[in-house]
């Protein structure tokens, strides 16, 4: 199998070339955990022993530790990032150790005067599934075209836009960050891909590019709370669905390997998932941690979108917030609409469905165009659909993996933002709805560019498939 791929991209080279209705996307109430309700699901996984806490502003220090008393619990962490402060929030979220469960501790706090809200810290995991070594026909088919050598329709068409009269094929400085695992940065289809920091480049204490992490070299590894990206090793899985969906973005061509919709790219780790999963408050963290670097740091990022292949969590108000702050300054966030084959229309997703302008909500369809057996849809909740079977891409240890997921199909539509914002390049502006149009005109482009496709017709909103042929 992994002959086939090695020659795979030599023959993308040379291959030769012999809109659909969009609708607002509907917010669906989680009805079982809304702002201080004390209710919750408990389908949904969570760290038993924490809930997060958001004080009112101005609230004084003995009406807090008057709210510990009552939980029987403390302070475990400030949930305080760069972004929060910027933007005037010195209080952060608190992330409290609890006695008993965290229902019985919501039902404690309901009602509370001197709070915004109070949650669960959700654990959330990767939406993919390891397919069949075995597996031996179309390696790269969600690459291909119709018109494309070897072919396949339902591919994404990235190789149209790779060998137009004009080739597209991505650039340096356009970047995106994978929020996930961590990602082996010097796999030889990613080394020089992932964003290395020129300005704050070691951990000496002087956080000298003022993104809040210091010594961040290719990103940050908010599991371990260090600038660590890459923890896997050999005969490890760690950091493999990070690194696998970096590849479907941003595989370098033509080294003997796969390839990714962008040749040129630039990749920022933000690292939240670890072996067991990873919670809400470091994933505020790693999606502020991102839209600082575009908008506060020295650096100014062209950060265009996040990948963000994962979920599992009810309602969060602290995430809703991170990824609105992540709109403000013009960064999309993709995210896989997940792997329960139910209908998000009916009961959510997260954080697909979020009802925010920035987030892309992403089914998988297969190499024959059907809905994967696994995916979630949604006429009003899901954008689009996008190759997401038997995916091959690059694994650590310099290795390759066909996994399936719409974790897999995500990455296609974050690459495809990104190739997007390469060919219609667009400054950063201290004006923030400037920055967020342009995120709107990409999706935009996204959308009204996706192929009508039977499987999808009433089950997202625009009824078809990635197609970046037409960019």
């Amino acid at each position: 199998m992994k002959s086939k791929i090695l020659f795979l991209p030599v023959i993308l080279l040379a291959l030769v070339f012999s809109g659909c209705q969009q609708g607002d996307k509907l917010q669906v109430q989680d009805e079982t955990a809304t702002l201080k309700s004390a209710s919750l699901n408990e389908d949904y996984k969570m760290v038993p022993d924490e809930i997060l806490v958001k004080f009112k502003a101005g609230t004084d220090a003995s009406k807090k530790a008057a709210l510990l008393d009552k939980l029987s619990g403390k302070l475990k962490e400030k949930v305080l990032s760069k972004m929060m402060e910027r933007l005037g929030d010195k209080e952060g979220i608190s992330l409290v150790n609890i006695k008993g469960t965290v229902a019985e501790a919501l039902a404690k706090v309901k009602g509370d005067p001197d709070i915004e809200y109070a949650e669960p810290n959700y654990i959330y995991t990767h939406f993919d599934s390891p397919s069949d070594s075995y597996f031996t026909n179309g390696s790269l088919w969600g690459m291909y075209g119709s018109g494309t050598t070897p072919a396949n329709q339902y591919g994404s068409q990235a190789v149209k836009a790779w060998t137009a009269t004009t080739p597209h094929t991505g650039s340096a400085g356009v970047y995106v960050g994978v929020i996930d695992e961590g990602i082996q940065f010097d796999h030889p289809d990613l080394s020089g891909q992932i964003w290395t920091n020129s300005v704050d480049v070691s951990k000496d204490g002087s956080d000298q590019d003022n993104s809040g992490y210091d010594g961040d070299l290719h990103g940050w590894d908010f599991a371990n709370n260090d600038a660590t990206i890459f923890d896997g090793g050999t005969g490890s899985t760690v950091d493999a669905h990070g690194t696998h969906v970096s590849g479907t973005i941003g595989a370098k061509p033509n080294n003997g390997g796969v390839v990714g919709i962008n040749w040129g790219i630039t990749i920022i780790s933000a690292k939240f998932l670890g072996p067991n999963g990873g919670t809400t408050a470091n994933a505020v963290l790693a999606v502020d941690y991102i839209t600082n670097l575009k908008s506060k740091s020295t650096q100014h990022l062209n950060i265009v979108a996040t990948n963000n292949s994962w979920g599992g969590g009810g309602y969060s108000q602290s995430l809703y917030d991170a990824i609105s702050r992540a709109n403000d300054e013009g960064i999309l966030f993709v995210a896989a609409a997940g792997n329960s084959k139910s209908n998000n229309d009916r009961k959510a997703s997260y954080p697909s469905n979020y009802n925010l302008p920035n987030v892309i909500a992403v089914a998988a369809i297969t190499s024959t165009g059907s809905l994967a057996s696994f995916s979630n849809y949604g006429a009003k909740t899901v954008d689009l659909g996008a190759p997401g079977q038997a995916i091959w891409s690059t694994v650590p240890m310099n290795a390759y993996a066909s996994y399936s997921g719409t974790s897999m199909a995500t990455p296609h539509v974050t690459g495809a933002c990104a190739l997007y914002a390469a060919i219609h390049p667009a400054t950063y502006s201290a004006d923030k709805a400037a920055n967020a149009a342009n995120a709107a005109s990409i999706k935009t482009a996204i959308m009204s560019s996706a192929t009508p496709t039977s499987s999808l017709s009433g089950k997202c909103v625009t009824g078809g498939r990635l197609n970046v042929g037409g960019f």
